[in-house]
């Protein structure tokens, strides 16, 4: 499980940095992202297991990244991150195939249990 490599996508670097740093510590490779369009990009030049991914973010959203990720990258799994919790749009990111659904704050026992269950998937 420590081999899987872990993105990061959310326009708020702080988050980026304080999951990050917990997430190398227990010993996985972790990339981050600030976009949707970055995150794409970095998936082209990098195997990826896990994706993090925050649905409100500037310019492309958090729904169609995952629509285009999971279109061109169908087995990397997708755990949707919001602080913006709607019915909605946990229903709509699971049927585009999101792995889960997460509502921020969201503890990092919560983070490395879907890690593993996606990863096993």
């Amino acid at each position: 499980m420590r081999n899987t490599r872990i993105m990061l996508v959310d326009d708020e670097e702080r988050l980026l940095c304080t999951t990050k740093k917990l997430f190398e510590k227990l010993g996985f490779e972790v990339l981050t992202c600030s976009s949707g369009k970055e995150a794409l990009e970095l998936l082209e030049q990098t195997d990826v297991h896990v994706v993090f991914l925050d649905i409100k973010m500037p310019g492309m959203d958090g729904i169609e990244t995952l629509q285009r990720i999971k279109k061109k990258f169908p087995f990397v799994e997708v755990v949707i991150l919001t602080g913006h919790a709607s019915m909605e749009a946990a229903v709509e990111g699971l049927k585009l195939g999101a792995f889960d659904f997460l509502i921020k704050p969201v503890s990092m026992k919560e983070l490395l249990e879907n890690v593993e269950e996606a990863s096993a998937k």
